[in-house]
């Protein structure tokens, strides 16, 4: 819903730069946000409202072809409908009929995970 303010295109760059040097400092979000002066909360709405706009934003994906599948790579694609590769290295593999409001939540949440 819009509140009718324009938005803040320098706001928008600086939560961007902010979340990605949070991304690569591999800090919890309170130890981040404590060290750099900045509201949690204004963090994690940020944070929400980027996943939002990008979100929006997609109007395709990068798909990368194969030729040359192991067994087992072609048993698992045979179960999911989509095979996600996040920037981060992990794949995740979505099942047909699968609920992309779930989805869209779940993605910020896996990506922002610490490597196993």
């Amino acid at each position: 819903m819009s509140t009718g303010k324009p938005r803040s295109a320098q706001k928008e760059r600086f939560w961007r730069q902010t979340i990605e040097h949070w991304q690569q400092s591999g800090r919890t979000v309170r130890g981040f946000c404590r060290e750099h002066g900045l509201a949690e909360a204004n963090f994690h709405a940020w944070r929400r409202t980027l996943v939002a706009r990008d979100a929006q934003a997609m109007s395709f994906a990068a798909v990368d072809v194969l030729a040359e599948r192991s067994a087992m790579q072609m048993a698992q694609a045979s179960t999911a409908a989509l095979e996600l590769v996040l920037a981060n290295g992990r794949t995740v593999r979505v099942g047909a009929g699968f609920d992309a409001a779930t989805l869209q939540r779940l993605l910020p949440l896996v990506e922002d995970l610490p490597p196993c």
